[in-house]
């Protein structure tokens, strides 16, 4: 196990090229089960969930073929297994996505309940009730959600509340569904879009995606296609807050600023100032130090909880004092502990934490314990006095391509060791 050695560092400076976003990629390696011929998936982002949803696939037996620069080649039609085994998804939320398309292509399925970041109850009970809503037979034994069903029907789902992965799991099904389902309070995410726009390549007939309400016109096939997956938009999110909290000034390439809104109004209210082109954002603090903004989490179009942890350092580190409020994730602030430990002032009350911004935190041996909470701790540290270790960096594997590469480049004192 690796650990990251970090610095306070100077402002960062410089251009960082965003990698493909790994909540659109991971879906749409799903989705290629449902395909009657190869797909390839280029702008991959080298994660381990990329890794781990290449294996679960592998395992069931599809032909995986790896290009250069990560371009993923997915062969559905040599599958002989519909089983989704503890060992490969007990990390990673994101593999009961292959439910949906597992039992639409192939009328069945075992894929155990998953793992992922202790953020909070994320139930799949969503998943479930709509499948069956679309005729599947379904059971819950021994850990494993088993399907069956013959060729599933299109209906209406209202989902009670917005899920992104109960929107994607049923929209896949929904493509080789007879007749013609309706997703009302569907996810608006443009990972969601993303998705709708593969399926929609490989011939699925999908309208209004990216509203709350997506109309979806079963077909009796789709075929294999080439598809480039959308930018992160969480990680140009987090090395913009990088540069914000340094006092810096970076351009980010390779992303899409209109998924940004939220929160690049937030960063302007910090006193950042900020240019975009058609695929390009530059930051540019002037060397002063942010101003403390209020945040409350939403689903998108609002501010992403995603990037909850992230603008907690930028108002740890800014003037003035805010309050950050959580409304997606009950426990989602397991980072505070940590950020404490750095000399943060901060005050948890609830779903929601007051934070008092200081010049400077402290390095100290932190822990990480979630994807985004490492993040955060990584950005904090770029402003504290003295060294800090970050430890259980595998979660910031799950969700960041060579993190401390891309932050080296831009200035910072950065460097993974072995945690011994």
């Amino acid at each position: 196990m690796d650990k990251l050695l970090i610095d306070g560092s100077p402002p960062l400076t410089g251009e960082v090229k965003i990698s493909g976003a790994k909540n659109a990629v991971l879906p749409i390696l799903a989705a290629t089960l449902l395909g009657s011929s190869t797909s390839t998936i280029s702008n991959v982002p080298h994660l381990n969930d990329v890794t781990t949803t290449m294996s679960l696939l592998a395992r069931m037996g599809c032909t995986i073929t790896m290009g250069d620069n990560m371009v993923v080649d997915v062969d559905p039609t040599t599958i002989n297994d519909y089983t989704a085994a503890y060992e490969l998804v007990r990390t990673m939320r994101a593999s009961i996505l292959v439910l949906g398309p597992l039992v639409a292509r192939y009328g069945q399925a075992e894929v155990s309940l998953p793992g992922g970041c202790a953020i909070g109850a994320r139930p799949v009970n969503l998943h479930i009730e709509g499948l069956r809503a679309m005729g599947a037979d379904i059971s819950i034994d021994g850990g494993y959600i088993r399907a069956r069903a013959g060729r599933l029907q299109g209906t209406r789902i209202a989902f009670d509340m917005v899920t992104v992965t109960g929107t994607e799991n049923l929209l896949m099904a929904a493509a080789l569904a007879k007749g013609e389902t309706v997703f009302e309070n569907a996810a608006r995410e443009p990972e969601v879009v993303d998705l709708a726009n593969y399926l929609i390549a490989m011939g699925a007939k999908i309208e209004g995606a990216g509203t709350s309400t997506i109309h979806v016109q079963g077909v009796d096939q789709l075929m294999g296609t080439d598809y480039s997956v959308v930018p992160d938009r969480i990680e140009t999110g987090t090395y913009l807050v990088g540069a914000c909290v340094t006092r810096g000034k970076i351009k980010v390439r390779d992303t899409v600023p209109e998924i940004l809104t939220s929160v690049l109004d937030k960063l302007r209210e910090a006193g950042a100032h900020i240019t975009t082109g058609e695929d390009w954002i530059e930051l540019d603090m002037k060397g002063q130090r942010p101003k403390s903004v209020s945040i409350s989490t939403a689903p998108y179009p609002d501010f992403p909880t995603d990037m909850q942890a992230q603008f907690c350092v930028l108002n740890a580190l800014a003037d003035g004092t805010a309050k950050v409020t959580e409304n997606v994730f009950e426990n989602r602030f397991m980072h505070i502990s940590e950020l404490q430990r750095m000399g943060a002032d901060m005050t948890v009350d609830g779903n929601s934490v007051t934070i008092r911004g200081v010049e400077r935190l402290k390095g100290a041996p932190v822990m990480a314990t979630d994807l985004r909470a490492s993040a955060s701790l990584i950005l904090a540290a770029f402003m504290a006095d003295g060294q800090t270790e970050v430890g259980r960096v595998y979660h910031i594997d799950r969700g960041y391509e060579r993190i401390e590469e891309k932050f080296h480049m831009l200035g910072a004192e950065i460097q993974r060791v072995p945690d011994r």
